[in-house]
């Protein structure tokens, strides 16, 4: 009988764009859109992109300073997904 490969026995590499991947790491950077960026070594508003497009909610902090932005893009993709 062939060996069967076990999921642990596999190399796994996470998608950083990943929703449930993006959000644990929005979540290990406190929350903090900008120290995100700079670990994902991304612009800050590409940054604020991917987050709204996987409706990841900002905190509170964040969304002081970039919720503008934040939910212009999140309407942009609503609408380009409707039609």
């Amino acid at each position: 009988m062939p060996r069967r490969e076990h999921e642990r026995d596999r190399e796994s590499v996470a998608d950083p764009t990943d929703r449930r991947v993006l959000e644990r790491n929005y979540d290990y950077a406190q929350k903090n859109v900008r120290l995100l960026s700079m670990w994902y070594e991304c612009e800050l508003n590409r940054m604020l992109e991917l987050l709204a497009e996987h409706e990841i909610e900002l905190s509170r902090n964040d969304e002081r300073q970039f919720g503008t932005y934040y939910r212009s893009v999140q309407r942009h993709a609503n609408n380009y997904c409707s039609y």
